[in-house]
């Protein structure tokens, strides 16, 4: 009996046998492989999604153990992309991953998202994002936004054209000027929007549900609030 035929009886019922079909024949780019990314990564591997498209340029330090599920006192220096990678072939060898073991900007970004359906930013600064948001609107691609800052998370879904991140930060593409307000960020406030970004992307592969289209999820942790704010 093969040990693997029983791996996604959990999916069900779910997702139904056609939307777990959609799911297992999609491609997910992933912006970011940190804090957000690394629980973004190790929900859709083990959701059975057929590829993933891994992008970050970084390599973990000591200050990324506290909340970076990939990071690891063994693999300090190493490369984020490279130790999603491996994360990823040890949980399901069934994914087809691609790796860009680099930053994304304006001029690579296109590249990155080309081959997916589904793009989830788990990005950390505000030029990337916005740069990230332009190419999913010329390639005509879904895009899942989440942030986080202490106790408070934001999750987004952005439809090609809907240039919502340009509202949410009022600034204009590219300025890099603008520095956001960090609260910190504890181990769990990553997991917990990585979570809602990927029911967000399999939502918008299966067409189940409602999604948050031009509406911000914001939860506060501290005072347990969760609201959906219309945009």
């Amino acid at each position: 009996m093969n040990l693997f035929t029983k791996r996604y009886d959990r999916n069900f019922p779910a997702f139904s046998p056609d939307d777990f079909a959609i799911i297992q024949r999609s491609t997910v780019s992933v912006v970011g492989c940190g804090g957000l990314g690394g629980y973004i990564i190790e929900a859709l591997a083990r959701i059975g999604i057929d590829g993933l498209i891994l992008v970050d340029g970084d390599i973990f330090d000591v200050s990324n153990l506290n909340r970076q599920l990939l990071c690891t006192e063994e693999n300090i220096g190493c490369p984020k992309a490279e130790a999603a990678a491996a994360r990823v072939h040890a949980i399901n060898s069934g994914v087809t991953v691609t790796v860009y073991d680099v930053f994304l900007n304006e001029s690579n970004a296109e590249e990155f998202i080309a081959d997916s359906d589904v793009v989830i930013d788990a990005l950390d600064n505000i030029p990337a994002r916005l740069a990230l948001q332009k190419a999913c609107k010329k390639l005509e691609k879904p895009l899942i936004h989440g942030a986080i800052g202490g106790f408070n998370a934001q999750v987004t879904t952005i439809f090609p054209g809907d240039d919502t991140l340009s509202l949410l930060y009022k600034v204009k593409e590219g300025d890099e000027a603008y520095k956001p307000q960090s609260g910190g960020n504890p181990a769990f406030t990553p997991a917990l929007a990585a979570a809602v970004e990927v029911s967000e992307a399999l939502k918008v592969l299966t067409g189940k549900g409602e999604i948050l289209r031009k509406k911000l999820l914001y939860i506060d942790l501290l005072d347990n609030e969760f609201t959906t704010f219309e945009l």
